[in-house]
């Protein structure tokens, strides 16, 4: 009778784990037939076939239907996740509490963003005073049903009575620019289109914006041929007075600002760096453009007027950036004079507010404020010194105060009021959100790259983890365009870092985070340092025990996306599973679509050598899949109206892994509705999102999530 139970015994619990396996066993992925074409390209004698050419027709039939059969099926895979609907119930629960954004005043009124918990656009309020009633002034949430109209830029007129606004739909960078009048709420008439990249700069009864023609493809269509406008208030966009232009170049696009009222200075770029730098003087009538800088070497950036000269943020003779005086009677630059000098901390803002000059650095890739007066004489630091990120300071010269936002990895966005004259700050506003960072700990670690070169990462967890290379552990990582990761908070991140997972940030070469010399070493013939610092990340964090191969995610967007795909192309056994998000990976073609040819700069192009096509061609992602290895789960992702990377990118990637030897792990892409690169995603959507993210990752590692 005994053995008959045992027997019973061993038989139920074999059953059982029977059970529970086939419930968690994830059928067999089979990826829909995607066809190839005959196209060829020849760069320098060498034949690319392009066998997926055909899904850069974004309006096609064919594309949409493969788009919809792709996802479909990781959906289908999806769906599947046991605990995925309970981590999108959780993560809904985090992120439901007041965000709000630090206030800043212009004329008489105080303007701040905030969001009441998940709605899923952030609201724009003003008070009369800091002890006023409240009053919404636009709330994006009202101009569609499910979210996909933000808000992507604001003007407020200098007599405070007007507010020029642009809307993007779907997440497009195409910008619409409308006008209310603030005190009676009405929206006016005006309707401006075809904008992009544009601010608002007011001056008198209208504003300065920039636009480009009308496209014939809006969202892949390159373009070109930038101009600076003039719109009055009340008129109709075709009466607007052309303010600049360059025939010349057709390359060129503009951004516009007016300094103390007066100066309207403008910018003129061809690329991610280095810019040109005019201005004209509004007062005066007939007068032409002054053109300061005609070049495109280095970065200017005008932060104000004072006593007849402009200062200027510059990386002019500074790699770190400095603070320069240029007199406006003769701007020659041997009248320029340094008024705050480089350092060895990385300038990254300046703000002129009550007389003073309020200066963030970073250091090791986090802020440090130091406050100046107008000649340029350090007065000391700021009176908050974090390990984070300090971030706000608007205002303008005449104010007594100001108001500036504290956050890091484990700390919700603190919003402080700062007393300028007396140097001292008090807490205006705390978070609500119901998360103990006490529990939590951000350390910052430095690992040597392949050269030796000495790469610095941000490695938050739970107190007290075990160093047994058993941690669930994200990598993250961009290295480009001068872009600094800087400690920042993200609600979503929560749903990882609860689970036991180790968030890694790394700031890889290619980035800001020590100046122009570690971004240009990113760069070009040298993008390979960006691949070698981020696949020495991988390393360090599995030689010291963080976690192990088998446990380890790589993730990355836009530029990131393509760090993504060319380090697991190199080392695809050094990760479980890799997130390619928007990502530029088609190295060859990226400078024919909408504004790629900026990112030449950083890139090169296929196009301007031999050698630099052959480097280009060796680590571009869609290009270099590695046949024959064995690769981590991959979840691609991008969108519809993504028309900064176009989506073409991660279409023809996706298709190239699935039609490689790489093993049987899943490789699917998500391909998101009516959103783009990512600015301005309604919040349903990026919850979605990051559900699908951190299920994905979780499941594919074989951990054990749970919930209470």
């Amino acid at each position: 009778m005994k053995k008959i139970s045992f027997s019973i015994l061993i038989l139920s619990i074999i059953i059982m784990l029977t059970s529970c396996h086939q419930k968690n066993k994830i059928e067999s992925v089979i990826y829909p037939e995607t066809k190839k074409c005959d196209t060829i390209d020849y760069y320098f004698g060498t034949a690319v076939p392009d066998p997926y050419r055909w899904l850069e027709d974004d309006y096609s039939e064919e594309t949409a239907n493969w788009v919809k059969a792709q996802n479909s099926v990781t959906q289908k895979f999806l769906s599947q996740i046991p605990y995925r609907n309970q981590m999108k119930k959780h993560l809904m629960e985090i992120i439901n509490y007041p965000k709000e954004s630090a206030p800043y005043k212009k004329g008489q009124r105080y303007f701040f963003y905030r969001n009441d918990g998940l709605q899923n656009q952030s609201v724009l309020y003003y008070k009369n005073s800091l002890d006023c009633e409240v009053v919404e002034l636009l709330n994006p949430n009202k101009l569609s049903d499910d979210g996909t109209v933000a808000l992507s830029a604001i003007g407020i007129s200098d007599d405070g009575n007007y507010i020029g606004y642009a809307i993007s739909r779907n997440g497009s960078d195409w910008q619409e620019i409308y006008v209310k009048n603030i005190t009676t709420g009405e929206v006016l008439s005006d309707h401006l289109v075809w904008v992009k990249f544009s601010g608002i700069a007011w001056k008198d009864d209208g504003f300065f914006y920039s636009r480009f023609p009308e496209p014939k493809n809006e969202l892949s269509g390159v373009n070109e041929n930038g101009k600076l406008y003039y719109h009055k208030v009340g008129t109709d966009q075709k009466d607007d007075k052309l303010a600049y232009e360059d025939c010349t170049n057709p390359n060129l696009s503009f951004s516009a600002e007016v300094v103390n009222k007066r100066y309207l200075v403008i910018y003129g770029s061809e690329s991610t760096s280095g810019n040109c730098f005019y201005f004209k003087d509004l007062d005066k009538e007939n007068n032409s453009f002054v053109k300061v800088v005609s070049n495109f070497e280095n970065d200017y950036s005008v932060v104000d007027e004072i006593d007849g000269h402009f200062i200027v943020m510059t990386n002019h003779d500074a790699p770190e950036y400095k603070v320069i005086s240029i007199p406006i009677d003769n701007p020659a630059p041997s009248k320029w004079k340094d008024l705050i000098p480089a350092s060895d901390k990385v300038l990254t803002n300046v703000s002129h507010i009550g007389k003073r000059l309020i200066v963030n650095y970073t250091k090791d890739a986090h802020s440090l404020v130091k406050i100046f007066n107008e000649n340029g004489k350090f007065l000391g630091n700021l009176d908050n010194e974090v390990i984070g990120t300090i971030s706000g300071f608007d205002g303008e010269s005449d104010d007594t105060e100001t108001f500036y936002t504290v956050t890091s990895y484990i700390t919700p966005a603190t919003i402080y009021r700062y007393n300028i004259d007396q140097n001292k700050s008090t807490l205006y506003k705390k978070s609500e959100i119901n998360f103990d960072s006490d529990e939590y700990i951000t350390e910052q670690k430095f690992f040597a790259s392949k050269d030796g070169t000495k790469v610095p990462m941000f490695i938050t967890h739970k107190k007290g983890i075990k160093m047994d290379g058993s941690n669930p552990t994200l990598l993250y990582g961009y290295g480009g365009f001068n872009v600094s990761l800087t400690p920042g908070f993200s609600a979503t991140r929560i749903a990882w870092l609860e689970q036991g997972g180790v968030l890694a940030v790394a700031n890889l070469r290619g980035g800001g985070e020590y100046g122009k010399k570690w971004h240009e070493a990113g760069t070009k013939m040298m993008k390979q340092n960006v691949f070698d610092d981020c696949i020495a990340a991988a390393e360090f964090l599995i030689a010291q025990g963080y976690t192990s191969n088998d446990k380890l995610a790589l993730q990355g967007g836009s530029n990131g996306g393509l760090l993504v795909g060319a380090v697991i192309n190199q080392r695809p056994e050094l990760f479980a599973v890799a997130i390619p998000q928007v990502g530029v990976m088609d190295m060859l073609r990226y400078h024919k679509f909408t504004i790629g040819r900026y990112w030449a700069i950083d890139y090169g192009t296929s196009e301007d050598s031999k050698e630099m096509f052959e480097y280009l061609y060796k680590y571009s992602p869609m290009h270099s899949i590695q046949s024959n290895k064995k690769y981590p789960s991959i979840l691609i992702t991008t969108a519809d109206h993504d028309d900064r990377v176009v989506p073409a990118h991660s279409f023809k990637y996706a298709a190239a892994l699935q039609n490689s030897n790489i093993g049987n792990k899943p490789h699917l892409i998500r391909v998101e509705s009516n959103a783009g690169h990512g600015a301005g995603k309604p919040l349903d959507k990026t919850i979605e999102e990051a559900v699908d993210i951190f299920s994905f990752i979780f499941f594919n590692m074989g951990v054990e999530v749970k919930y209470k």
